[in-house]
């Protein structure tokens, strides 16, 4: 049977492919019809998710940004571990339990601003801090737990006593109401503030200038 197709010209070819499709729709045409059907339903399905799925990527629009008096959301953070060991999981509420602690979340790990100015700034008041009644200082961003414990390492923030967290899920930064959001990469705003047993005390926001996240005004208000 092969053989004889092969000897068939592309003419042929064409008029025998028409008409084994026309036999189709004689002997079962319910057949071909619910294929079109449920191919239409199968997009119609899938159009549906992708909008779920930009809709729940844009939650944080429903979200106020964090104020003074707001208690910190229960999430899991990820802290990476020296020599590319498995990341831990952080259960932000259970680890700052009881204490008064400084948090501050820059854009993206090893970025200009946040290597340059952010992070030095709480890495140099670290005596300060601690003179104010802090207990720990924490610093997040969406990046993944790898890169945040490189950027910790290789800036000195982890020897100074900072520790870093990955938010890589954006699961903290949508609850502060602080994400921007994109089709490739959630990140977050840049801020910091102060917490006393899992509540805000102090909240900074870089809504004017970078400046105003930094330790010194941050040391200013306690």
């Amino acid at each position: 049977m092969m053989s004889g197709l092969n000897n068939v010209g592309s003419n042929g070819k064409i008029v025998l492919l028409l008409v084994s499709i026309l036999l189709c729709l004689f002997l079962n045409p319910e057949g071909v019809v619910g294929f079109v059907v449920n191919n239409n339903k199968n997009n119609n399905n899938g159009r549906a998710l992708l909008k779920e799925s930009a809709s729940s990527n844009n939650l944080d629009d429903t979200v106020s940004e964090v104020k003074v008096g707001d208690k910190l959301p229960a999430v899991t953070l990820q802290e990476g571990q020296a020599n590319y060991g498995k990341p831990e999981n952080v259960d932000l509420l259970d680890l700052i339990k009881g204490k008064k602690v400084v948090i501050f979340a820059v854009p993206g790990a090893f970025t200009p601003g946040c290597s340059k100015s952010h992070l030095p700034s709480f890495m140099d008041a670290q005596s300060e801090l601690k003179s104010k009644g802090v207990d720990m200082i924490i610093c997040v961003a969406t990046n993944d737990a790898y890169v945040m414990e490189a950027w910790g390492d290789s800036s000195g923030g982890q020897n100074s006593g900072i520790r870093f967290f990955s938010d890589s899920k954006a699961e903290l930064t949508r609850s502060l109401g602080l994400a921007m959001e994109s089709d490739v990469f959630v990140r977050c705003k840049r801020f910091s503030l102060v917490a006393e047993d899992g509540v805000v005390t102090h909240y900074f926001s870089s809504g004017d200038q970078s400046s105003d996240t930094w330790a010194p005004n941050v040391l200013s208000s306690l």
